[in-house]
């Protein structure tokens, strides 16, 4: 039987590193996510913390220059409704959080007590917001 060729053995080999880095975020958001026991899987506090967590776990691993371009992507910068904005407003924060942070514990203790000090329809750059409670859904996406 013939052995890859070199060229594509590089490419199998960089598509598993590249694969490798989203399931790091994601593992490690979804491990503390499942343990934060936080209401509102989706438009409450809980999803406030998944997205803050994981930008900051991007921020501090890579770069905030990675979180934007993924907001502009996914959550069209905040264009397009409550939730984008929710959303864009908390992964600017959590950036700004993953990369002043001087550890991995720290990044992790300012991301919690970010969300702590969280409140509804918060406009102010250095606070997590989320939307009201009617709007909250108790599901993990």
């Amino acid at each position: 039987m013939k052995r890859p060729s070199r060229r594509l053995r590089l490419i199998a080999a960089t598509f598993l590193v590249l694969a490798a880095y989203p399931a790091f975020v994601f593992g490690t958001v979804y491990a503390h996510w499942f343990g934060a026991g936080l209401p509102g899987g989706r438009n409450g506090p809980s999803d406030a913390y998944r997205h803050t967590l994981a930008s900051a776990t991007v921020a501090y691993t890579t770069s905030p220059r990675l979180v934007a371009l993924v907001t502009r992507v996914m959550e069209r910068d905040g264009q397009g409704g409550d939730m984008r904005w929710m959303d864009a407003h908390n992964n600017r924060i959590g950036a700004r959080i993953g990369a002043e942070a001087n550890s991995w514990k720290e990044m992790q203790a300012r991301v919690r007590a970010a969300i702590d000090a969280g409140a509804i329809g918060a406009t102010d750059e250095t606070q997590i917001t989320w939307l009201p409670r009617e709007r909250w859904q108790d599901r993990m996406y």
